[in-house]
């Protein structure tokens, strides 16, 4: 039982430090940098003002070109400096013709469809300006988004910036929309923190800019894309900020199978990332970027979901030598533990109800969202995880 035990503290401490322990500790580390004015200061020049690029890869979307235009026109920044590219391979819905006629928009085509990265790598052949904002056709963007992003661009040691994404918070919502929102609201505290102590770890594909000159042509078999391009750029040095008003906002996918197929694609681009970024794993090399990294991403995308499943056969094993009703701590936790998992069950149940009362929908959005990451596991695995969009459906 003692070997069981010590199990079991490991385990427990993993999941908790991973979801909880961790914001925790970067929460109490930028408290007492404050304290004693150590914080990761970023100073920016308001007047800095360069000619910026924004570059949308898009695949059929003309349902959202627009109001992406219309949005992308309003945006609180020089016009003769904001170059507009879309990059729309494969597309064959009519979006490039949509295109025509917009002004300081520039269309590349082809017929043959490569996926997202393959888009990327071919449309930045095509960008002159210093920095380049990646933004997804279907989102909008707050109206003084390009101008925070580049304003921490005036400073030499960043060279990528990453927004916000925002999920559209409805006063009540389904299980997708709801777990969704929550999750985002605190990946942003998560963000905001990690970029006072030194670097926020990836960067949001709905918008996120880096300096041209360091972008490298990334493996057309690349399924996380905005993850492995920031993380590169902080390979090099450079630090990956992040502004909460720069922000992009769409709606919560339209139900949970649909946000069940993209966190499985995302859960095998994370490991894809991992063994790609195996490098950064160095402490001894990376430092803070790699006690960031380790703590913020790669625990969630590899260690803890395992842990999650060994935890079960563990805790009842010691609950039931202890008493399952004995109400002694293995016990009591045993039953907390049967109780999450329930609840789980009502959110599954209630999954295409609206709720005001949208924290019945954490556990079960927690229990998907690791459940893809086993998923995403094995299909990273049998290498089945197409780089071609599959983009989930968003709510109206």
């Amino acid at each position: 039982m003692t070997v069981l035990k010590i199990t079991f503290w490991l385990l427990l401490f993993i999941i908790v430090y991973t979801y909880v322990g961790y914001g925790i500790l970067l929460f109490l580390i930028i408290k007492i940098r404050r304290f004693f004015k150590l914080g990761n200061k970023v100073n920016i020049d308001p007047n800095y003002e360069p000619e910026v690029t924004l570059f949308i890869a898009a695949y059929n979307e003309k349902e959202y070109v627009a109001a992406k235009m219309k949005n992308t026109l309003e945006l609180e920044y020089p016009k003769e400096k904001l170059n507009i590219i879309w990059v729309t391979d494969g597309s064959n819905d009519g979006t490039p013709n949509l295109l025509n006629g917009y002004p300081n928009t520039t269309v590349y085509h082809l017929d043959e469809r490569n996926g997202k990265i393959g888009a990327m790598n071919r449309g930045m052949e095509f960008v002159k300006t210093p920095i380049v904002i990646f933004s997804d056709a279907n989102t909008n963007l707050g109206k003084e988004s390009v101008r925070r992003i580049v304003n921490l661009f005036s400073n030499p040691a960043v060279g990528c910036v990453s927004g916000e994404k925002r999920i559209v918070d409805k006063e009540s919502d389904v299980a997708s929309g709801a777990g969704e929102g929550i999750y985002w609201k605190y990946e942003s505290a998560l963000k905001k923190w990690d970029a006072e102590l030194y670097s926020v770890v990836g960067a949001a594909g709905e918008l996120f800019a880096i300096r041209t000159q360091l972008y490298c042509h990334v493996e057309k078999d690349t399924l996380l894309d905005d993850f492995i391009i920031s993380l590169r750029v902080a390979q090099e040095g450079y630090t990956i900020q992040y502004d909460p008003e720069a922000y992009a906002i769409e709606t919560a996918s339209a139900s949970v199978r649909e946000e069940f197929k993209r966190k499985i694609r995302i859960s095998a681009g994370g490991i894809q990332s991992i063994v790609r970024l195996r490098s950064l794993l160095n402490i001894f090399k990376y430092g803070t970027l790699s006690f960031q990294y380790i703590s913020h991403r790669v625990l969630r995308w590899s260690l803890t979901p395992l842990c999650l499943i060994l935890l079960i056969p563990v805790l009842s094993i010691l609950a039931f030598n202890e008493g399952i009703i004995s109400f002694g701590f293995y016990s009591i936790l045993f039953w907390m533990q049967l109780f999450f998992y329930a609840a789980a069950l009502l959110g599954w149940f209630l999954e295409n109800r609206e709720t005001r009362i949208k924290i019945l929908f954490v556990p079960y959005y927690f229990f998907i969202m690791n459940l893809c990451v086993i998923l995403g596991f094995f299909r990273y695995l049998k290498k089945s995880q197409s780089v071609n969009w599959e983009r989930a459906k968003r709510a109206s």
